[in-house]
């Protein structure tokens, strides 16, 4: 069955008892966010969505959290922040936004597939200074098949959006034709950009990034994310080659897939 058909989007729903089985904790202090620094919130002056830092100067989210989903642009990066390890009023580390790349076609305003909307909901955000390794360190992305379904979701969202919740427990559930990921974690407003881990070889590295919500009606709830590698290294040869060009439109490279209905998922700012 196509995925266009198999899922409907929610706004809110209740956790099912599979997922009440899975593992929270709340990131509250210093020594429980020793190694998850370099995930951050990511304030845009109208919401906040959660992203993760791929390199010391490139935060990696999603595509829907940087664009004004009625007029297909660009939020204004004079008005985006990026908060490393931020935890009830302090960071590790906090940027400003230098450029912001979106991937191919997501600013188009022609109807697209869930499928399309979804695989292309990826950003990066150059800082304008580059973090150092003393105040959180960069993540990589897994560019190769991994048999383990057991994932990590560190996120923002409703409710604990003044520090990070890591969800370990939780799996993918299907990948379908086009790199479409779901998984069983618990996803809310606010986890719109949130890295996915995958422990290999005792290293974390992110899998995937969460776009969106959904319910299968008569089925648990599932949050969705696409595949990386590829999409990945395409912005980040654009983010390198629009180095040497003028800035064009308040900072951002149009490169855009996808548009999206509902609006983009994150919260007001506490």
């Amino acid at each position: 069955m196509a995925i266009w058909r198999y899922i409907l989007l929610v706004a809110l729903i209740l956790l099912s008892s599979a997922a009440l089985t899975q593992e929270r904790d709340r990131l509250d202090d210093r020594g429980e966010l020793l190694g998850w620094e370099g995930v951050g919130r990511l304030d845009l002056g109208v919401g906040t969505c959660t992203g993760a830092l791929i390199s010391r100067d490139l935060v990696l989210t999603a595509a829907h959290c940087v664009v004004d989903d009625a007029t297909r642009t660009v939020l204004p990066i004079a008005n985006m922040t990026f908060h490393a390890g931020y935890t009830h009023g302090h960071a590790a580390a906090s940027r400003g936004i230098a450029k912001v790349v979106v991937a191919d076609g997501y600013l188009s305003k022609s109807p697209k597939s869930l499928t399309e909307q979804v695989q292309h909901d990826v950003a990066l955000l150059r800082l304008d200074s580059p973090v150092f390794s003393t105040e959180a360190e960069p993540f990589k992305i897994q560019d190769e098949y991994i048999e383990d379904t057991r994932v990590t979701l560190v996120s923002y969202g409703r409710g604990r959006n003044t520090s990070l919740q890591r969800e370990s427990g939780c799996r993918i559930k299907q990948t379908y034709y086009g790199g479409i990921i779901t998984f069983d974690c618990d996803v809310t407003f606010g986890s719109s950009g949130a890295p996915v881990f995958a422990n290999v070889d005792g290293r974390l590295r992110i899998v995937s990034v969460i776009s969106m919500m959904s319910q299968v009606p008569g089925q648990d709830k599932e949050a969705i994310g696409m595949t990386l590698p590829t999409v990945v290294s395409t912005l980040m040869r654009e983010m390198r080659n629009d180095a040497s060009r003028a800035p064009v439109s308040a900072g951002a490279k149009r490169v855009g897939v996808g548009q999206r209905s509902g609006g983009a998922r994150f919260v007001t700012v506490d």
